[in-house]
C-alpha cells in the first residue's frame, strides 16, 4: 500500500471528527474509569499533525485548507474549529487534575494479573509514564497553537481563555517533566544474583565466562559509568552510586513505569517543597516500553519547534537540560547493548529476552529496535550499521505475521491481540498485581521504518525500508473499524488475523494515536531530498554536455528564428529545459538526466525533419 500521509491523514481525522462529534458536540466517552494516557492520545490525533505539519494547520483560520476543512466539518468551520479545541482542551486539564496539581492515571489501561481480582480505584490513580510522555507531547502541542492562535483572533473572551488554558497546559508540562525525572532509574545488580546472571548470559551468549562478561563490560561502559557516577544532575541514591563505582557490578538504566519507590523530589517553583508531588511505588526497574516512550516524549521537549517558539520558560529549559542527560545516558547504553559484540550484534538475535523476568518476544527485539533508532537520529550511522538493522526489521515483520502468512493457532497473532501483557513490578502495594498491554508492535514497526528511510543515504537500504514500510502501513490498514462507533479508525485485528475475538467496535485510541505519529514521520520522509545517486549524476552530466552541443550545432547551421515564431518558442523551451537539467543535478540528478533526455530527443526529431527536407 502506498503511503500517502496527506490523503490518510485526512481520512483519519474525518473518522476522528465523525466518532468525537457524532451528537452535534464533544463526547469524551465511557470507557472504564478515567485514563490521563487515553484522552491525551485522542487530541493529540488532531493537535500533533495540526502542529507539526504546516498544511493542516488549525491555529489560523484564514490558512486552514479546503481540504482540511471539509475533513473536519463536523467540528464547524475554519472559525469555530479553534474555539472548540481551546474548550476541549479546556476540558481535559480541568478533567485530570485533581485541584491541587495535574494527575496522569492510568486509569483503564492498567489490568489485573488476576482475571477474578478488581484493581482498586488507588491503583488505577496511579501515575504511568505513558501519560507522562503523551502529556508533554500534548502540552507542546497545544502551548504552539494556543501561541499562533492568539496573534490571529480579536475576540477578547477567547483571548482571555487562551491566556488561562496557556497558563494550565504550562503547569501540566512542568508536572508531566517532573515525573519522568523521578521515574528514571539506574538498577545495578551482582553478575551472581538471578538478573545478573541472565544479563551475562544474554551479553556472553553462553561462550563467555561470568569474568570475561564483566570485563567486556567494564570496557564498554567504563565512560558511561562515571558520567552516571559524577553526576549530580541524576539526584541518584548514595548507595546506587556506591554499587555502581564496584567495576565487578553491572547494571542497567532506562525508565519504571511510574515514579520509583523513594525517588526524591524536584523542587518547582509551584511546588518547592515537592509536597504534592506522589509517593513513588514502582520497583527501581526499567522497562524497555516505558523506556522508548519516555524518549518518544522528550525527542518533542529537544525538538527544533520547541525551541524555536519558545515554548519553555526558564524552570521548564533546566527540567528540559536534566531529561537530556537521561535521554543520552540512556540512548548510549542501549545502543552498546544492542551493538555489544560487533561481529554478530546481540540485537540480531531474536527474540531478545529480558534480564529482569526473563521473558523473550519480538516485541522486546523491536523496542531496542526503537532505541537505536533514536540514537541513529542524532548520530551518523553508516551504510553498513544501516543494512543491518533493516535486516532485523525484516524479519520482526515475518515473525511478527506482518509480511508472513499466519499459521493455523499462530501464536505470532498474540503480539496483535492481545498483546504482550508485562507485570508492573511495585504495583501490588495496595491492591492486585497490576499489567500493562502492549499492542503497538505492528505501529512501532512501521514508524521505525519511515524514520530510518529519512537516514538512509544508500538507495538500496531505503528501497528495502519503503517497501518494508508499504507493506506494513497495509497490514494496518486492513485493521481499521469497519463497524459501530469506532468506524474508520483503530484497532480490528480480525481484519487481518480473523482467528483472534470478535471485532473491535470501539476505538483504541493508543494504536490510532501511533498511526497518527506513522503519518506524520511519512510527511516529514518526504519532505527529504531524494537520494543523490552518484550514477545517475554522471550520466545527466554526460546527457547534458551532448545536448548542448548538438543545440549549439542547431543553432549555427540555421538562421535565428523571427522572435515571437513558433520556432523561436520551440528554441526557448529547449533551452529552459536544458537550464533546467542543470540546475537539478546536484540535488535531483534522475529528473536532471530525464529533462535531458527530453531535450536530446527534441533535437533529434528536428535533425531528422531537416534531413527530410535536405
Amino acid at each position: 500500500m502506498q503511503i500517502k500521509p496527506r490523503q490518510q491523514l485526512l481520512d483519519m481525522w474525518q473518522a476522528w471528527a465523525r466518532h468525537s462529534f457524532g451528537q452535534g458536540g464533544w463526547s469524551w466517552g465511557e470507557q472504564g474509569v478515567l485514563s490521563s494516557v487515553a484522552d491525551a492520545e485522542r487530541l493529540l490525533c488532531l493537535l500533533y499533525p495540526a502542529t507539526e505539519i504546516p498544511a493542516f494547520r488549525l491555529d489560523d483560520p484564514d490558512t486552514t485548507q479546503r481540504d482540511v476543512g471539509k475533513a473536519l466539518r463536523q467540528v464547524g468551520d475554519s472559525t469555530d474549529i479553534p474555539l472548540r479545541l481551546i474548550e476541549i482542551l479546556g476540558e481535559f486539564m480541568k478533567r485530570h487534575h485533581d485541584g491541587e496539581s495535574p494527575t496522569f492515571a492510568g486509569g483503564h489501561s492498567f489490568g489485573s494479573a488476576d482475571p477474578g481480582l478488581e484493581l482498586s480505584q488507588e491503583q488505577r490513580e496511579s501515575d504511568v509514564v505513558d501519560s507522562y510522555s503523551m502529556s508533554v507531547s500534548l502540552c507542546l502541542a497545544t502551548l504552539g497553537f494556543l501561541k499562533v492562535y492568539r496573534n490571529t483572533t480579536t475576540r477578547a473572551s477567547a483571548v482571555a481563555r487562551i491566556d488561562e488554558l496557556r497558563e494550565e497546559t504550562s503547569g501540566r508540562l512542568t508536572a508531566a517533566m517532573v515525573g519522568l525525572l523521578r521515574s528514571f532509574t539506574v538498577d545495578v545488580v551482582d553478575v551472581s544474583s538471578d538478573q545478573g546472571q541472565a544479563l551475562a548470559r544474554l551479553l556472553g551468549r553462553g561462550r563467555l565466562s561470568d569474568r570475561q562478561v564483566v570485563q567486556r563490560f567494564q570496557h564498554r561502559f567504563k565512560p558511561l559509568r562515571a558520567l552516571i557516577t559524577e553526576s549530580l544532575a541524576l539526584g541518584l541514591d548514595t548507595d546506587v552510586c556506591d554499587e555502581l563505582r564496584n567495576e565487578n557490578r553491572l547494571f542497567e538504566c532506562g525508565w519504571a513505569w511510574s515514579v520509583v519507590k523513594n525517588a526524591p523530589v524536584v523542587s518547582t517553583t509551584s511546588d518547592p517543597e515537592g509536597s504534592r508531588q506522589p509517593g513513588g511505588t514502582a520497583h527501581p526497574v526499567p522497562y524497555l516500553h516505558f523506556t522508548v516512550v519516555a524518549l518518544d516524549g522528550i525527542i518533542d521537549l529537544l525538538s527544533e519547534r520547541t525551541l524555536t517558539l519558545g515554548l519553555l520558560d526558564a524552570e521548564q529549559q533546566h527540567l528540559a537540560s536534566a531529561l537530556r542527560l537521561r535521554f543520552e545516558i540512556t540512548q548510549q547504553y542501549w545502543s552498546g547493548i544492542a551493538r555489544f559484540d560487533g561481529d554478530a550484534w546481540l540485537l540480531e538475535e531474536i527474540p531478545w529476552r529480558t534480564t529482569r523476568r526473563q521473558a523473550e518476544s519480538e516485541y522486546f527485539s523491536l523496542t531496542v529496535v526503537s532505541i537505536l533508532v533514536h540514537d541513529l537520529m542524532r548520530r551518523r550511522t553508516t551504510d553498513h550499521d544501516l543494512s543491518r538493522i533493516v535486516a532485523v526489521m525484516e524479519r520482526l515483520a515475518e515473525r511478527g505475521r506482518i509480511t508472513g502468512r499466519a499459521l493455523h493457532e499462530d501464536p505470532a497473532v498474540a503480539l496483535h491481540s492481545p498483546g504482550i501483557v508485562m507485570p508492573l513490578l511495585g504495583g501490588d502495594e495496595r491492591g492486585p498485581a497490576m499489567t500493562w498491554v502492549m499492542n503497538d508492535f505492528s505501529t512501532q514497526l512501521l514508524k521505525r521504518a519511515v524514520q530510518l528511510c529519512s537516514l538512509a543515504n544508500d538507495i538500496g537500504s531505503q528501497d528495502r525500508l519503503l517497501r518494508l514500510a508499504e507493506s506494513v502501513l497495509d497490514h494496518v490498514w486492513r485493521r481499521r473499524i469497519t463497524q459501530g462507533e469506532g468506524v474508520g479508525l483503530w484497532d480490528n485485528v480480525p481484519g487481518v488475523h480473523p482467528e483472534t475475538p470478535a471485532p473491535a467496535t470501539a476505538p483504541s485510541w493508543s494504536v490510532t494515536e501511533r498511526v497518527t505519529e506513522c503519518m506524520v514521520a511519512a510527511h516529514a520522509l518526504y519532505d527529504r531530498s531524494p537520494i543523490r545517486s552518484v550514477e545517475a549524476t554522471a550520466a545527466a552530466r554526460e546527457v547534458i554536455s551532448e545536448a548542448a552541443h548538438l543545440l549549439g550545432r542547431e543553432q549555427k547551421n540555421h538562421p535565428a528564428p523571427l522572435s515571437g515564431s513558433r520556432q523561436g518558442e520551440w528554441i526557448k523551451g529547449v533551452e529552459a529545459d536544458l537550464r533546467r537539467a542543470r540546475e537539478l543535478i546536484e540535488d535531483r540528478p534522475g529528473t536532471s538526466l530525464a529533462l535531458a533526455l527530453g531535450v536530446l530527443a527534441r533535437l533529434d526529431t528536428l535533425a531528422r525533419a531537416t534531413d527530410g527536407e535536405g
